[in-house]
């Protein structure tokens, strides 16, 4: 995709973090922007600062665990611009992780599933039939996460899982497009190379009340402050990488029409490397 100005986006999760650096990049190349969030508040004021920077800007209060929300927003959107070009589903949650596989509450399965999987699933449903049928060139893109994307770490088995999922519905997505010889392209994002210092942390203040938790948590809640100084207590330094090196790199991907939209990084290839020589030796994890 080379040209952006003129062109219409729609980013769910939008209010905070990567959704709303990859909005606010896009603004810069002159794109139509409809932001979707659960938090309307904070989707307000993202969409307010925006518009304020002289960004063409609507903002859609939306569940993407609910089809009828996704679907809804769509409308809005093409009622709006009259067609999508461009479609991010990115809104996305990570649980509190606190307790063996095998104790997480089934809500914490649920609830994560619903957002970071069914989420994908929702958007792709209510906004990919209406792109191809436009007959211009456009794209989908899904976060995924190298947490699952590619390499696994074994102590977050409910986002891992979710993120996992994505990556292979996206292939599945991007290989069907290009036998049907479809002028939209999917995506995946792999975010990084390290972790991006966003508010996937305290994502339970949106939790919906259909999939409250039902047990106490075992421990505190995990923050990336958390983590920085589990870090410096081993001896180690936490790398971060900010929403707007990401979106950075989504402009990028997008004028490469990539596939795989991940940022190098010789200490994550090395991992993915010994992952993919594990299953080719039929080696144990």
């Amino acid at each position: 995709m080379r040209e952006f100005a003129g062109k219409v986006a729609v980013i769910t999760g939008g209010a905070s973090g990567i959704g709303l650096a990859i909005a606010q990049r896009l603004a810069k190349e002159g794109m139509k922007l409809v932001l979707a969030d659960v938090e309307e508040p904070a989707l307000q004021t993202s969409v307010e600062a925006l518009r304020a920077s002289g960004a063409d800007v609507l903002g859609v209060p939306t569940d993407v665990t609910k089809f009828e929300s996704v679907q809804e927003l769509e409308q809005r959107a093409t009622e709006r611009h009259g067609l999508v070009h461009v479609l991010f589903n990115n809104a996305g949650v990570g649980a509190h992780e606190d307790l063996p596989l095998w104790e997480l509450p089934l809500n914490d399965w649920r609830w994560t599933l619903a957002v970071n999987l069914w989420g994908v699933i929702h958007g792709v449903k209510a906004f990919l039939p209406g792109m191809l049928a436009h007959g211009e060139a456009g794209h989908v893109i899904n976060t995924s996460s190298g947490n699952g994307g590619l390499v696994l770490i074994p102590s977050t088995p409910i986002y891992s899982t979710s993120k996992s999922a994505v990556s292979t519905l996206t292939e599945a997505l991007h290989l069907q497009l290009v036998q049907g010889g479809a002028k939209i392209q999917a995506s995946v994002l792999y975010p990084g190379p390290h972790m991006v210092s966003s508010n996937i942390f305290s994502a339970w203040r949106n939790r919906q009340p259909e999939y409250e938790r039902e047990v106490p948590h075992a421990g505190p809640p995990v923050t990336l402050e958390t983590l920085r100084k589990f870090a410096e207590q081993a001896g180690q330094t936490l790398q971060t990488t900010t929403p707007e090196e990401v979106a950075e790199h989504v402009i990028e991907g997008l004028r490469d029409d990539a596939y795989f939209i991940l940022q190098p990084n010789a200490e994550a290839d090395a991992r993915l490397r010994d992952r993919v020589e594990n299953v080719l030796q039929r080696r144990n994890p």
